[in-house]
């Protein structure tokens, strides 16, 4: 196994974490900050906006992880490349995200 393949997949799952919160806020008509609001990743970006963001990155993980080797989620290397890049960024988002939402204070660490 290419050890490019699980760098693919960690980036698939990094992708799949980032589409989750952009595509349900689109769905269910919620503004939510993305990369093309102002400031950039702090404003709120329309729901149109966020739904496309969130399919882009579903396209994204798509062509990482089903285009590039031959991902097996029974594979433990497999499933834990994807797994590792849902929780990196997922960790980064919780952060980043949090200062704007309330989740960074003491009672919510």
């Amino acid at each position: 196994m290419p050890w490019l393949h699980l760098l693919a997949y960690f980036w698939g799952g990094a992708f799949l974490a980032n589409a989750i919160p952009h595509f349900v806020s689109g769905t269910m008509g919620r503004p939510f900050q993305s990369p093309f609001a102002t400031p950039r990743g702090e404003g709120l970006s329309s729901s149109t906006v966020n739904l496309l963001w969130g399919f882009a990155n579903l396209v994204a993980c798509y062509l990482l992880v089903c285009r590039i080797g031959n991902f097996d989620l029974r594979i433990t290397e497999h499933a834990v490349a994807l797994g590792l890049g849902m929780l990196a960024l997922g960790l980064f988002c919780a952060r980043h995200f949090g200062r704007f939402n309330g989740g960074n204070t003491p009672e919510h660490l």
